[in-house]
């Protein structure tokens, strides 16, 4: 497999200047660098001596246990459980359920963690654990339910499992029928082409389908079924048990709320005046936590001392919001300002494995982090890659493109090898028949003015409709030519279609199943082989 790096648009200026290091103030509310070996030794001193500051290792190893040897029943998962027991810290990522994974990017930030793991155990000489933390707790089922593959059109299928009526909960808390998960699968198989691993795909989708009732416990199989031999622990964030040991954190988080929306505000107004824009909504007045209300997962505002939903038509005491804390903390759930702050309360995370939007979020959680006397791990960008298939590759050969061509100016290259094959002239003969139709019509303009000047208007709209019609036969002559060209068009498009689809970086749509239905599980080995690049690179790999 040849490996490539490539720059992709970060879209974050403020994870941009974080990754490269290009603005000191920027890197300073980070307080670390992951391409910094001395701060990796720093943070690791730092877990082992605030230790007491964080879940016990002993309850923190049951629950993973009591969760993977459900859904990751891997031997090395295990094995790394029992590391954390003994102490060992832990390198982090997450995302939302999503059906079959959800889009390539979860792998890769699931491949960043296991191959930073690895080479962090190597270079601090002490056991390093990888840990996916699931974010079943998230409500957006129209992010989470779907997934995109390739069928031979070329275009894409979109294929979807459709939300129970219901409350809005939690990803983690909708249960789905035998029936509606095991359509989804027979809806994969007729969507994609026959291949070789097609059969086993499909079988390993259907045995896990009829183990899980939600996307979550769905989503947890996958992973095990891909990572688990490579020692990556999983947990969901609204687990019953993670949340017992959270518990202490959201009455610490309710009881300092004003501290903490204080400490939020800073850090926005510190990234403002170095230049940069919030990437999360620091609302006045939001506790920055969920309550789950009668199923439905609502946001936390305060009011006159006490909290209340978004529309002010329920409130609770705070005295009443505790209590729920220590004897029903499943009710509560973080958002995306507090999630980091109860990641690193549960876990001894020495690095977390953030994408772009991530990390330009996390810049905001520093003060954050003071005000509750903890400490930022070290932001560790994930790795991002793109799959060439073989016949992709020629493709680009035989067409003489690059990725930069599809990712870039696709549209425009694609006109332009048309362009080069018209040799009848096509756009020219067109354009010079309108420049005909516009001359005609000038004297016309005098003529039918003079007789009445109502027919000025009568004129310029006889001479649009010409025009229209022009364009219309513009049009049709050259899809007619187009035609000609079908097959080559259509490779031109697979290209599109398989490298950057939808005008997206083929990370962010495409599933997994559509290459695992092709290539079987050999191309997500070779990524557990790519050494961590601690800048995030992105990397275009033949496959």
């Amino acid at each position: 497999m040849k490996n490539e790096r490539v720059q992709l648009p970060f879209g974050q200026p403020v994870t941009e200047a974080y990754i490269h290091r290009s603005h000191p103030g920027v890197e300073a509310l980070f307080g670390r660098h992951a391409a910094e070996p001395s701060h990796w030794t720093s943070r690791l001193r730092w877990l082992k001596e605030h230790a007491d500051k964080r879940v016990d290792a002993g309850q923190l190893a049951d629950t993973l246990k009591a969760y993977n040897d459900r859904f990751n029943g891997d031997a090395a998962a295990a094995a790394n459980i029992e590391a954390i027991r003994s102490g060992a810290p832990v390198i982090v990522t997450g995302q939302q359920a999503g059906l079959w994974t959800g889009p390539l990017l979860v792998l890769h930030k699931a491949v960043t963690a296991i191959s930073a793991a690895r080479e962090a155990s190597a270079a601090t000489g002490t056991p390093v654990v990888p840990v996916f933390w699931i974010a079943g707790e998230d409500h957006d089922w129209d992010e989470a339910n779907h997934a995109f593959v390739r069928d031979e059109a070329p275009a894409l299928s979109k294929l979807a499992v459709q939300r129970p009526k219901g409350a809005r909960t939690a990803v983690s808390r909708t249960a789905l029928t035998q029936e509606a998960l095991a359509a989804a699968v027979e809806q994969l198989a007729a969507a994609l082409p026959d291949a070789a691993f097609k059969p086993e795909l499909i079988e390993a989708l259907r045995t896990y389908a009829e183990q899980s009732e939600t996307l979550s416990e769905l989503f947890a199989h996958l992973l095990g079924w891909l990572f688990g031999k490579a020692g990556l622990v999983l947990m969901d964030a609204d687990d019953a048990r993670i949340r017992q040991l959270e518990a202490p954190m959201f009455g610490r988080m309710l009881r300092q709320n004003d501290e903490l929306e204080a400490a939020y505000a800073r850090g926005a107004n510190a990234l403002q005046e170095l230049g940069f824009s919030a990437q999360a909504d620091v609302a006045p007045g939001s506790a920055n936590l969920f309550l789950f209300d009668e199923d439905e997962r609502v946001l936390l505002y305060k009011e006159n001392g006490a909290f209340r939903n978004r529309k002010g038509t329920k409130s609770w005491t705070p005295e009443q919001l505790l209590g729920w804390t220590e004897n029903e903390p499943q009710r509560f759930s973080n958002n995306v300002l507090t999630r980091p702050i109860m990641q690193d309360y549960v876990l001894p995370v020495l690095a977390a494995v953030l994408g772009p939007g991530e990390i330009a979020y996390w810049a905001l959680t520093g003060e954050a982090f003071r005000v509750l006397e903890m400490d930022m791990p070290i932001i560790l960008p994930r790795m991002s890659f793109t799959l060439i298939e073989d016949r992709v590759a020629k493709h680009l050969d035989k067409y003489g493109l690059s990725f930069e061509d599809v990712a870039s100016r696709y549209s425009e290259r694609r006109a332009a090898w048309l362009k080069e094959r018209d040799e009848a002239g096509i756009e020219e003969g067109f354009a010079a028949a309108a420049a005909g139709v516009e001359a005609l019509y000038e004297p016309l303009r005098s003529l039918t003015t003079g007789v009445q000047n109502g027919l000025g208007d009568l004129t310029e709209n006889n001479l649009r409709r010409m025009k229209e019609q022009l364009q219309y036969l513009e049009k049709r002559t050259k899809d007619a030519h187009a035609k000609k060209f079908d097959s080559a068009l259509r490779q031109l498009d697979w290209l599109a279609l398989s490298l950057w689809p939808e005008g997206k970086p083929q990370e962010r749509v495409l599933n997994m199943t559509d290459f695992y239905n092709r290539y079987g599980r050999g191309w997500v080995d070779k990524l557990l082989e790519m050494p961590c690049d601690k800048q995030g690179g992105h990397y275009l790999m033949t496959i």
